[in-house]
């Protein structure tokens, strides 16, 4: 291979740091904001955990934080709530709550921490196991945005599951309710 060629090819290599799937961005805060004005309805967030297992699938992005999960957390739902087009259903790990500070040094802090970065959600509780399933589920169809942060520290991941943020359940539940009566009214009617 000449000089040039080769010189070429790395120069296309650093170029593309942070195109694919496991890419690294330098500039997470950049990468946060252009991805959650991509996102829409049904796609996911992690704010994860240094352990987090990395995602192989097409639709899963990850940048890499250098801020732990709880200022990963605030930035992120500060995001959020500044579009109009989505807002999260946060979920966290069970085990979070029943891990001990003597077992994971920290933990009591961290969990403190992540519970006032939650800009006042309501987080549901689930087992880790069910959240990385919803995940992969998910994946299937739609985007998951990885965002691994330096926190070592274990079931510390934040799961935000994005929603409409111009339509509630309670008016999606008004309005298949009036479609299906509609639909009973025209099926009730009398054939001419």
């Amino acid at each position: 291979m000449s000089h040039a060629l080769f010189s070429i090819l790395i120069a296309t290599v650093l170029a593309c740091v942070g195109c694919g799937p496991l890419g690294y961005s330098g500039d997470w805060k950049g990468s946060v904001n252009q991805k959650v004005n991509q996102l829409g309805y049904r796609n996911w967030i992690v704010i994860s955990e240094a352990s987090f297992p990395a995602h192989s699938r097409s639709g899963t992005r990850q940048v890499i934080a250098d801020a732990e999960v709880p200022e990963v957390l605030d930035y992120v739902l500060n995001a959020i709530e500044r579009t109009q087009h989505v807002r999260p259903q946060v979920y966290l790990p069970r085990e979070m709550r029943a891990v001990e500070n003597d077992f994971a040094p920290g933990i009591d802090s961290m969990r403190e921490r992540i519970r006032s970065s939650l800009h006042g959600h309501e987080p549901t509780e689930l087992d880790q196991q069910s959240l990385i399933t919803l995940l992969e589920s998910a994946n299937q169809s739609y985007d998951v945005l990885v965002i691994r942060t330096p926190t070592a520290l274990p079931y510390t991941s934040v799961f935000l599951e994005l929603q409409p943020g111009y339509w509630d359940s309670e008016s999606e539940d008004r309005l298949r309710e009036r479609i299906r009566r509609e639909r009973m009214e025209r099926l009730a009617r009398p054939m001419p």
